[in-house]
């Protein structure tokens, strides 16, 4: 199953902007994709060992090996077309 790690923080606008979009992919994808969020104030050692600069950092998670990131706001058409290549 893909697994995508949401990098975000209360704080973050862009990552308040991406919440109803995220909650909108994780019902469309529900038993395809697991979406996991992790607040980066939170988890400052699991950002940095993940490379995270800036938020919200999305990392995709095939067979236990990262596949795919993408950084700052999305839209939903184009992260759809990223799970979707993912998911392949």
């Amino acid at each position: 199953m893909l697994k995508m790690i949401d990098f975000w923080a209360p704080w973050c606008g862009p990552c308040k902007m991406m919440e109803p979009i995220l909650e909108e992919v994780e019902k469309e994808y529900a038993g395809k994709m697991e979406i996991v969020k992790v607040n980066v104030d939170e988890a400052q050692d699991q950002a940095a060992k993940q490379g995270v600069m800036s938020i919200p950092t999305y990392v995709f998670i095939k067979d236990g090996q990262e596949v795919d990131r993408l950084i700052g706001y999305t839209a939903k058409k184009e992260l759809v077309a990223r799970i979707e290549k993912n998911l392949g």
